[in-house]
């Protein structure tokens, strides 16, 4: 039994690969020293030679004994532009390389990222703190491109946000020639902005004469323009924009109320969305529609609404089983719970509503009631400060003394 367990391991000892000092060539496989992490960047010093360094390049300059390479300009891989020039390589060495910390690419994504962010938080500080941090003074000019493109893509609450960025960003960090080059870049790629945006040259041309108006461009740019690209379509829509009465307060509402849409739109949208969660009373399906409205400042003119739709639909005389209002607190609840509406907001709509009980009581005649009874339910709810609602009876008693 011993011998054939013995005949067993011999192969396996043969084969087996013993520990070989280190140094020596036979499977002596170390990983190169050039992690990313620890080096910070690639160091050819690092990498493993053969040959004990034979033929090492010790000064960045020294060609070593190869004669220069002749380039063949019908090689695919030959680019004019790089190749014309052989000072264009530049050699891994521990000299300091000049220029731009990133490539162009590089810097075009992490633009990308600041402004879609920006976008969520409407900081343009952070942006301005971006660009500064990332030191490629010469790509400032993509950044107007990119921003302004990247607004073309979404609603009119953000392109406002573009508007208002330019103006954050010039003087400093993107001075007067970097933002008009900007502008160059962006009109002379507009037509290729127009395959995906029909009404791209529309929404450009607003955007240059918002700049125009926001002082972040001359307005000389636009004749500069006009004589060097004649019957230019966006730069024509921009003066004809600049050239109308009131133009400067027009143009600064050029994107909407600054929430993107007229208030109007707003109300009916919002009414809409309360009669059907009455209906429904899927509270889920509400909170999605009111994150999509994205007029988180505009949420009080939903309390006072919803409130107000209640007292209509529980009838002219105040029942006990108030069942619409006791729906339109559980939304409330839900909203604020889910960080969707502000308890602030909430505050603000019910006091709003104080000032039209008058107005509310020649429709239902139980509605100061209903709304003392609402006001109950949001504090056990939790979803109204008591805070809030002592500044919202202020109001009320204030009125109640004016009539006494």
């Amino acid at each position: 039994g011993q011998g054939i367990h013995h005949a067993h391991s011999k192969p396996a000892d043969e084969h087996a690969t013993g520990k070989i000092e280190e140094g020596s060539s036979r499977r002596n496989i170390t990983r190169k020293k050039t992690d990313a992490a620890t080096t910070g960047r690639y160091d050819s010093r690092n990498k493993k030679r053969g040959g004990a360094g034979k033929g090492k390049w010790l000064d960045p300059t020294d060609g070593s004994d190869h004669a220069a390479i002749e380039l063949d300009e019908n090689d695919p891989l030959y680019v004019a532009e790089e190749d014309a020039d052989p000072t264009s390589y530049v050699l891994s060495s521990s000299e300091a390389v000049y220029g731009p910390m990133l490539t162009l690419s590089e810097f075009k994504i992490r633009v990308s990222d600041a402004v879609r962010e920006y976008f969520d938080s409407s900081d343009p500080d952070e942006v301005v703190r971006c660009i500064d941090e990332m030191k490629c003074r010469e790509y400032h000019p993509e950044v107007v491109k990119r921003a302004v493109s990247l607004g073309l893509d979404e609603g009119p609450r953000e392109r406002e946000l573009v508007s208002r960025l330019l103006a954050c960003l010039h003087p400093n960090p993107l001075a007067d020639d970097e933002m008009e080059m900007g502008f160059e870049v962006l009109l002379d790629s507009v037509d290729d902005l127009a395959i995906d945006i029909p009404d791209a040259k529309a929404m450009v041309g607003s955007f240059l004469a918002r700049a125009v108006v926001d002082e972040v461009l001359a307005p000389a740019f636009l004749s500069n323009r006009n004589n060097t690209h004649p019957g230019d379509c966006v730069v024509e829509k921009a003066v004809s924009l600049l050239s109308r009465e009131h133009c400067t307060a027009r143009l600064e509402k050029v994107w909407g109320p600054g929430d993107g849409r007229p208030v109007t739109e707003l109300k009916a949208i919002m009414d809409q969305l309360l009669k059907e969660y009455l209906l429904s009373r899927e509270l889920d399906e509400a909170a999605s529609c009111v994150r999509e409205l994205k007029a988180s400042h505009f949420h009080h003119e939903l309390v006072k609404r919803g409130v107000k739709i209640a007292m209509e639909e529980d009838g002219r005389d105040h029942a006990s089983g108030s069942s619409a209002l006791d729906a339109t607190a559980a939304l409330f609840s839900f909203l604020v719970k889910n960080s969707i509406v502000s308890e602030y907001q909430v505050a603000k709509g019910v006091s709003r509503l104080r000032k039209i009980l008058d107005d509310l009581k020649l429709d239902v005649p139980a509605a100061p009631a209903m709304l003392d009874e609402f006001e109950e339910m949001a504090k056990e709810g939790g979803f109204l400060h008591v805070a809030g609602a002592a500044k919202a009876g202020a109001v009320a008693e204030k009125r109640a003394g004016e009539k006494a």
